[in-house]
């Protein structure tokens, strides 16, 4: 399992245990609500764990492509025939704004990355 699927699992698991805490405080049920909110602040613990990696991740793909020597925005008939350009780069790494490595970067548009001019 990849992070964000393993990040998505303790999301909905914290959800769900969120939700029993509530209809266990409606009950009045003490020795439950205690059972869930240790079981809450455990995975809530394991969802921070896996955001700070997912982070390092991203910092160090970032990290990989800004140190390529050449980088420039790609025009729309670049990046309307993508397969064509990378055939022709080598070593292209194409980082679109939108993406979580765009946002990571502070990238404005659409950025062709690679060892030598092009």
């Amino acid at each position: 399992m990849n992070l964000k699927e393993e990040l998505q699992a303790l999301n909905d698991k914290a959800e769900k245990f969120r939700r029993k805490l509530a209809a266990a405080q409606a009950r009045e049920d003490k020795a439950v609500t205690m059972q869930f909110k240790k079981e809450i602040a455990t995975v809530t613990k394991r969802i921070a764990s896996l955001k700070n990696q997912q982070s390092r991740q991203l910092n160090k793909a970032g990290k990989d492509v800004k140190e390529l020597k050449f980088s420039r925005v790609l025009t729309k008939a670049e990046q309307a025939d993508m397969g064509k350009l990378k055939k022709s780069v080598k070593g292209l790494v194409v980082v679109h704004p939108m993406t979580a490595l765009g946002r990571e970067m502070n990238i404005k548009a659409v950025t062709g990355f690679a060892p030598a001019k092009f």
